[in-house]
C-alpha cells in the first residue's frame, strides 16, 4: 500500500479527484475538471518532485484506491467492454493518415484517451510497475497518451486483436468532433445500458451483420455520440468503410438487440442473486446467452410463480448429490440409501431413479458444449418445417380464409431454403388457427447426439454398473425429448420469423425510399381528382408552386357525365391545366375511362391533356389530421384529399412525409411484423430521404423540417418561429441562433439545409442598411435589459457554399481546394468550375489532392460534388417520373403474348407487382427478373425493382376468375 503513491506520482492529481468516487459515477462536470487538469505539460513534469507534505497528502487520499478498484472490478470490465477496445481503422499507413486529428482539436484530445485510465487505473498501475517515472516525464503528451492506450487490453482478448502503437480513440475523436467541441460521455459512460457478458459486443455485432470489426467499433461510438444515420452515411464514410444507410440501420438494430439481451441478463442475475438462487454454473450460463431465446431457456426454471421444474423438485428432495456422484464417482453411489418410504418422490427405488434422471437431464440441457454440439449437428442435417390444415379449421373455419392458405395445406420445406414470405404466411395461418406447424428433426440427429453424450461428453469417470448406465441413457434421451428438442424448435422458428420480419421491414423501407424519391413534376398546373360514386369526384387545381387555385365536386357516374364534362373543360382552359392526376381508390377505373374517352375524342382541344394514376394510400387519413386542418383550415376534408393527390405528383417527398409511413402501403405482411421495428425503420428511411434531397430552409414547411437529421418537432417549430420573427435565414451559421438548436443538432442538420442564393441576394440588397444596424446591436441590447453578445456582421453575409451538400466543418478545406484550382466561390455549379476541377484531379489524382489538402478522399469527393453540381441540383432527377397516359386497356382485352408498359407498384421477395393500366396489378415472379434485363446505367442497391420504375412486360398468363396476371420482364425503361 505504501508503495502506491511512488508508482503514481506523475498522475497524483488525477488520482486525488478520482479516489473520492469511482470514475463511472463521476458527474460530467467533474470529469471535465479532471480533463483540464491533465492538459498542462509543466504540471505533469513537476509532479514527481512533490514536497514531502504534498506526497503524504496524496498518499492519504490515494490509499483507498486499490480497494475501490477491487470492489468495482466487474463494473470496470463492463465499461471497457462497451468502450470497444478495437482498432478504429485497419492498420494501414494511408488509413491512419486519413484519421489523424487536426491541430484545432488539441484541446479535446485528452478527453477520449482519458476515459480508459479512469476506469482501469489499477491495471494501468501494474503495467507501469517496473518503469521509471522519467519515461513519463519525457513524453510529449500526458501519461494518458499512446503507451497507456496500447497496454489497456481486455483479459479475455489476445494481443493481436489490438492496435498497440496507435491512439485510435484520438483519431475517432477528431473525426467525430471536427469543430473541437468535446462530446461528453464518449465511449459509453451510461453504465445502466452497458453490461458485461462473456462475449465481446463488437465481435458479436461483426459476426451477425458481416461488417468488419473496426467498422462496428466505430459505429458503436458514432451511435453513442447520437449521430444520425444520414449524417454518418454522408459525412463519416471513411469511418464506416463507405456503408450505405440500409447497412447502418441493420447494424444499429442488431446493436440494440444485443444490448437488450445484455440488459435483461443483468436484470435476471440481480433478481436471482436477491432470491439466493444464483450459482456459479448458472451465472456462466446466463452470461453466455446471446439471444433472448437462450436467456429464456436458461432462466425459465427460476422464474417466480412457477411450481418448479421436475429437476428442481428432485433437488429439493436432496437427490442432487446422487446425480453428481453418478457422473463423477459412481462406484460409491448407492441409490437405495436415498429411499424414504414416508416421503413422496423417495418412497421407491423407481422414484429415486426418476428424480436423479430429471436432475441429469436438466444438467445436460443447460450445458453450453452440449447445446453447441446439437446445434452444429442440426446445421449439417436436413431440418424441415411442415404445415398442414388444422383439423378444427377444416370443420368450422371460413372457407374464403382457408382458400387463401391453399398453398400451405400440405407444405414442407428445408429451413435453409424457405423464403421469408412463406414463413410469414405460415405464421399468419397458424395465428388464425387455420394451419398447424411443426419443425421436423430426423431421428438420426437424436441417435448421434445420444451416443455422443453417453460416450464422450458425459462419459462417467469410473466404471458404471448396468443399472446406472441405464439411468444415464434414459437421462440423455429425456433431456433431448423433453428439453432440447422443444428448445431447438423454438430457436429455429424464432430465427426464421425474426429474419423474415427484418426482411419484410427492410423491403418496406426500400419500397418507401423508391416512392419518396420519385422524380417531382415541376412547372405544371395540375388537377387532382379523388374519384367517387355517390358523393361525386372531388377536384382540386393547384399551381406550379403548390398553391390551391380552385376546388370543386363533379358527379361523373350518376348520369350527369356529359354536363360535368363542360365544367371540367372550362376549368382546364381557365387555369391552362393539361395534366390530370387520378387517385387509385373507389371508382378509379370508371373515372380513368371517362377521362380517356374525352382525351381520345380531343374534347379538351386546344389543350393536349394527359392523365396519370397515383396511389391515394393515406390521403383520407391525412385529410382529417391536425396538420391538414392547420394547412387548409377552410377546406372540406374530402377536398383536402384531392389537393394531396395532386401534390403527390408535383413533389412526392414533401407530400408523403405528412402521412405516417405505414399507411402508404408498399410493404408485405406489415401488420404481422414488430410495429416498433417497422416504425423505427420507416421513420429512419423518411429522415434519410428528406436529408439526402435537402430542404430550402426559407420556404420549406414545418412538417418537412421535422424529418431532417438532427431536428425534431420542437426544433422545427423554433426554426419557423425564428424565420417569421427575423426574416429569412441568410446562412447556415444563423441556425445556431435558434432556440434549442445546440452544437450537436447543428452538426447533424447543417449539411442537409440549403439556401437559395438568388433569393438571399435580393433580400440582402433590399435590407442592407437594416442588417448593418442589426449587426451592431441586438434588440435586447438596444433596450438595455441584459447584455447580449453582438452578432458579427460577417454572420449576416450569404455564403455560396450554403447551397451545396458540403458540411460547414469542411468549408475550410473547400476554400483551400478552390485556391488550389484557382476557382471562385461564386462560380459554383458552372461549367468553368467543372473544367478547373477536372484539370487538377487529372493532374494530381484524387488521392494526391486529398493528401495535399490534408483531408480524406471521401471528404474531397463530397466537396467536388458540391462545387460542380448545378444550382438547384436534385438527386431525384435520376429516379422515375409518373407514367402519363392518354388511353386505357381493359382486363378482358389482355391476351397472352401482349407487350405492355407499366409502372412498378410494389416489390416483394417473391416478385414485383406492376400496374399495366387494367385496374389490377400483374405479377412478375422473381425468377423472371434477371440481371441481364435490368438497366446497366442505374446504380442498384439490389437485383429487385422498386416502386415507381417503368418497365416493359409481356403477358404470360391471364386468370380471369381469380383476376391474376402473370408477366415476364422484357426490360426496364
Amino acid at each position: 500500500m505504501s508503495s502506491l503513491p511512488r508508482r503514481v506520482k506523475s498522475e497524483a492529481k488525477a488520482l486525488t479527484s478520482e479516489c473520492e468516487l469511482p470514475s463511472f459515477l463521476n458527474s460530467s462536470s467533474e470529469s471535465e475538471e479532471e480533463e483540464e487538469e491533465w492538459e498542462p505539460k509543466s504540471k505533469i513534469a513537476k509532479k514527481p518532485q512533490l514536497s514531502k507534505k504534498n506526497e503524504a497528502k496524496t498518499k492519504k487520499v490515494g490509499a483507498p484506491r486499490p480497494a475501490v478498484a477491487r470492489k468495482n472490478v466487474k463494473k470496470v470490465a463492463i465499461k471497457e467492454e462497451m468502450d470497444v477496445s478495437l482498432p478504429i481503422a485497419p492498420a494501414e499507413e494511408n488509413r491512419i493518415q486519413l484519421l489523424k486529428p487536426k491541430k484545432e482539436d488539441a484541446g479535446t484530445k485528452p478527453q477520449t484517451s482519458n476515459r480508459k485510465p479512469e476506469v482501469s487505473k489499477k491495471r494501468e498501475i501494474n503495467s507501469f510497475q517496473g518503469k521509471n517515472v522519467k519515461s513519463l516525464e519525457s513524453d510529449e503528451k500526458p501519461s494518458t497518451s499512446v503507451p497507456v492506450v496500447g497496454n489497456q487490453v481486455k483479459h479475455e482478448k489476445s494481443e493481436k486483436d489490438f492496435a498497440f502503437d496507435e491512439p485510435p480513440f484520438k483519431k475517432i475523436k477528431s473525426t467525430t468532433c471536427p469543430e473541437g467541441k468535446p462530446v461528453k460521455n464518449l465511449g459509453g459512460n451510461k453504465v445502466k445500458e452497458e453490461f458485461e457478458m462473456n462475449w465481446d459486443i463488437v465481435q458479436a455485432l461483426s459476426e451477425i451483420t458481416n461488417v468488419e470489426p473496426w467498422v462496428c467499433a466505430n459505429l458503436i461510438r458514432l451511435f453513442q455520440e447520437e449521430n444520425t444515420i444520414p449524417f454518418i452515411a454522408r459525412y463519416r464514410k471513411e469511418l464506416i468503410n463507405n456503408l450505405e444507410a440500409d447497412a447502418l440501420r441493420e447494424v444499429q438494430q442488431t446493436l440494440e438487440e444485443l444490448r437488450t439481451v445484455a440488459k435483461k441478463t443483468h436484470t435476471m442475475i440481480q433478481k436471482l442473486k436477491k432470491e439466493g438462487k444464483l450459482s456459479g454454473c448458472l451465472l456462466t450460463a446466463l452470461l453466455n446467452c446471446r439471444t433472448l431465446e437462450e436467456l429464456d431457456h436458461v432462466s425459465a426454471p427460476y422464474k417466480t410463480g412457477s411450481k418448479g421444474t421436475k429437476a428442481q423438485r428432485a433437488k429439493q428432495l436432496g437427490l442432487e448429490p446422487a446425480a453428481l456422484s453418478l457422473l463423477q464417482n459412481p462406484m460409491e453411489l448407492n441409490l437405495f440409501s436415498y429411499i424414504r418410504p414416508s416421503t413422496k418422490g423417495l418412497s421407491t427405488i423407481q422414484e429415486v431413479e426418476a428424480g436423479v434422471q430429471h436432475i441429469l437431464a436438466d444438467i445436460f440441457a443447460k450445458d453450453k458444449d452440449t447445446l453447441d454440439f446439437i446445434r452444429k449437428l442440426c446445421q449439417q442435417r436436413y431440418i424441415c418445417i411442415q404445415s398442414a390444415l388444422a383439423k378444427v379449421s377444416s370443420k368450422s373455419g371460413n372457407e374464403k380464409d382457408i382458400d387463401k392458405f391453399q398453398l400451405y395445406h400440405e407444405f414442407s420445406c428445408n429451413i435453409k431454403n424457405i423464403q421469408h414470405h412463406q414463413i410469414l404466411a405460415i405464421n399468419r395461418g397458424e395465428n388464425l388457427k387455420i394451419l398447424t406447424v411443426k419443425v421436423n428433426i430426423p431421428d438420426g440427429v437424436k441417435n448421434e447426439f445420444c451416443w455422443w453424450c453417453v460416450n464422450e461428453r458425459w462419459r462417467p469417470k469410473q466404471f458404471l454398473k448396468p443399472e446406472l448406465m441405464r439411468i444415464l441413457r434414459n437421462s440423455v434421451e429425456d433431456a433431448y425429448k423433453r428439453l432440447i428438442y422443444p428448445l431447438l424448435c423454438r430457436e429455429f422458428r424464432s430465427k426464421l420469423t425474426s429474419d423474415a420480419e427484418k426482411e419484410s421491414v427492410m423491403m418496406f423501407g426500400r419500397n418507401l425510399r423508391q416512392l419518396l424519391l420519385t422524380s417531382p413534376v415541376r412547372g405544371r398546373t395540375l388537377m387532382g381528382v379523388d374519384p367517387g360514386y355517390k358523393h361525386g369526384c372531388k377536384l382540386a387545381i393547384i399551381s406550379p408552386t403548390s398553391q390551391i387555385l380552385h376546388t370543386d365536386v363533379v358527379y361523373l357516374h350518376s348520369g350527369q357525365g356529359f354536363r360535368e364534362a363542360e365544367k371540367i373543360k372550362r376549368l382546364l382552359l381557365q387555369y391552362n391545366c393539361s395534366t390530370v392526376v387520378i387517385g387509385n381508390g373507389t371508382a378509379c377505373r370508371e373515372t380513368e375511362a371517362y377521362f380517356a374517352d374525352l382525351i381520345m375524342k380531343k374534347y379538351f382541344a386546344p389543350l393536349d391533356v394527359v392523365y396519370c394514376i397515383v396511389s391515394e394510400a393515406g390521403a383520407s387519413i391525412y385529410s382529417v389530421s391536425p396538420e391538414a386542418s392547420k394547412e387548409m383550415p377552410d377546406l372540406d376534408p374530402n377536398l383536402r384529399s384531392a389537393v394531396s393527390i395532386a401534390r403527390r405528383v408535383q413533389d412526392p417527398l414533401a407530400e408523403l412525409v405528412k402521412i405516417e409511413p405505414k399507411h402508404i402501403g408498399v410493404g408485405m405482411y406489415q401488420h404481422d411484423v414488430s410495429q416498433t421495428l417497422l416504425k423505427a425503420t420507416l421513420d429512419s428511411v423518411v429522415e434519410e430521404c428528406v436529408s439526402f434531397v435537402g430542404v430550402d430552409i426559407n420556404i420549406c414547411s414545418e412538417i418537412l423540417l421535422r424529418h431532417i437529421a438532427g431536428l425534431n418537432a420542437n426544433r422545427a417549430k423554433n426554426i419557423i418561429e425564428w424565420r417569421e420573427k427575423n426574416g429569412p435565414f441568410i446562412n447556415r451559421e444563423q441556425l445556431k441562433e435558434v432556440k434549442g438548436l445546440g452544437p450537436k443538432s447543428f452538426q447533424q442538420c447543417a449539411g442537409f439545409i440549403r439556401f437559395n442564393q438568388e433569393y438571399i441576394k435580393n433580400f440582402c440588397s433590399s435590407k442592407k442598411t437594416e442588417f448593418g444596424s442589426h449587426g451592431l446591436l441586438t434588440k435586447a441590447g438596444a433596450q438595455g435589459k441584459k447584455k447580449c453578445k453582438p452578432t458579427p456582421y460577417a454572420s449576416r453575409q450569404p455564403n455560396p457554399l450554403d447551397q451545396t451538400c458540403i458540411h460547414p466543418e469542411s468549408y475550410n478545406i473547400a476554400m483551400r481546394f478552390l485556391s488550389l484550382i484557382e476557382g471562385n466561390v461564386n462560380d459554383i455549379g458552372k461549367s468553368d468550375m467543372q473544367q478547373k476541377v477536372n484539370a487538377v484531379i487529372q493532374k494530381e489524382g484524387l488521392e494526391g489532392t486529398a493528401k495535399r489538402l490534408n483531408t480524406t478522399v471521401h471528404t474531397l469527393q463530397l466537396i467536388i460534388d458540391g462545387l460542380t453540381q448545378p444550382e438547384g441540383f436534385d438527386i431525384r432527377t435520376d429516379f422515375d417520373k409518373p407514367d402519363f397516359k392518354r388511353s386505357i386497356v381493359c382486363f378482358e382485352d389482355l391476351s397472352v403474348g401482349a407487350v405492355l408498359t407499366g409502372k412498378v407498384e410494389n416489390a416483394t421477395p417473391f416478385g414485383v407487382f406492376v400496374d399495366v393500366g387494367v385496374g389490377k396489378a400483374g405479377l412478375i415472379p422473381v425468377r423472371n427478373i434477371t440481371e441481364a434485363k435490368l438497366s446497366k446505367a442505374k446504380k442498384r442497391r439490389s437485383l429487385g425493382l422498386g416502386p415507381g420504375e417503368r418497365v416493359e412486360v409481356k403477358v404470360l398468363n391471364v386468370d380471369i376468375p381469380r383476376l391474376r396476371i402473370t408477366l415476364d420482364l422484357i426490360r426496364v425503361l
